[in-house]
Formats: structure tokens, C-alpha cells, sequence
């Protein structure tokens, strides 16, 4: 399984703590924001734009779980009422660096604990869409 894929909730590694978020209730930035922060139980800290998100997606501490996954259902509705493709490509490519960054991460040599961070998306032609732009 990739950082970000296309895929069924079953298709996520048995060992990864599944959060589900229905995509119809993200169809804005602020709404992804806002839901993600709820469904993660973010910090109150979180400052509901980009940069609050790379630094809090890149720290983790506050979940136990050390293999996270985030389903997306409905993914035909994601973001969908975001009019700028270039602002969810930049999300997404932050997600997808973020999965990545994880992977490089040393115990030994990192104040955070190790973890394994993947985000899928229900089968729909525009995620496909989306992700390919990413290629």
C-alpha cells in the first residue's frame, strides 16, 4: 500500500489503527481541517491551516497507536467545493511527504516515537484524478 491509495478499508495492514472519515463531511479545506482535528483529537493547539497541520502530522505523540490509518469514504465529495486544484494538490502532497517522512525516522537518533502514517481513499475518478496530477 502506498503513502496515499486508492483502496478498500479492508485492504489497510491488520496492524494499523483504522480511523474512518466520510469525505461528505470534508468539502472544504476548513471542513477537512476541522474533522481531521476532531477524528485525530488534535491538540488545541491546532491552528486550522497547513503549516499547524505538517507540524502536528510530523508529532503524533498524543496518539498511542504506533500504525495510524486514515479511509476516506465517499471520496468523490473530498473537497470537493474547494475551488483552487492547486490548494488540495498541496495538501496532498503534504500527506503523501508526510507518510514518507515517518518511514525515515530513527528511534534511536528522534525525539518522537517511531510511527507508520497512511491515508486511503475509496475508489472514485476524481481521487484518481487528483492522485495521478501528484505523479
Amino acid at each position: 500500500m502506498n503513502n496515499l491509495s486508492i483502496c478498500t478499508i479492508k485492504e489497510f495492514p491488520e496492524d494499523f489503527g483504522i480511523l474512518e472519515i466520510d469525505a461528505k463531511r470534508v468539502s472544504t479545506l476548513r471542513e477537512f481541517y476541522e474533522v481531521l482535528a476532531e477524528t485525530m483529537d488534535f491538540p488545541d493547539y491546532f491552528g486550522f491551516n497547513l503549516d499547524s497541520l505538517d507540524e502536528l502530522l510530523n508529532d503524533l505523540s498524543w496518539i498511542e497507536d504506533e500504525k495510524i490509518g486514515i479511509y476516506f469514504s465517499n471520496s468523490e465529495s473530498f473537497l470537493q467545493k474547494e475551488r483552487n486544484e492547486t490548494k488540495i494538490l498541496t495538501l496532498l502532497d503534504l500527506l503523501d511527504a508526510t507518510c514518507e517522512d515517518w518511514k525515515w525516522i530513527d528511534n534511536e537518533n528522534s525525539e518522537n516515537e517511531k510511527k507508520s502514517l497512511l491515508f486511503g481513499f475509496d475508489k472514485s475518478e476524481r481521487i484518481e484524478n487528483l492522485l495521478n496530477k501528484l505523479l
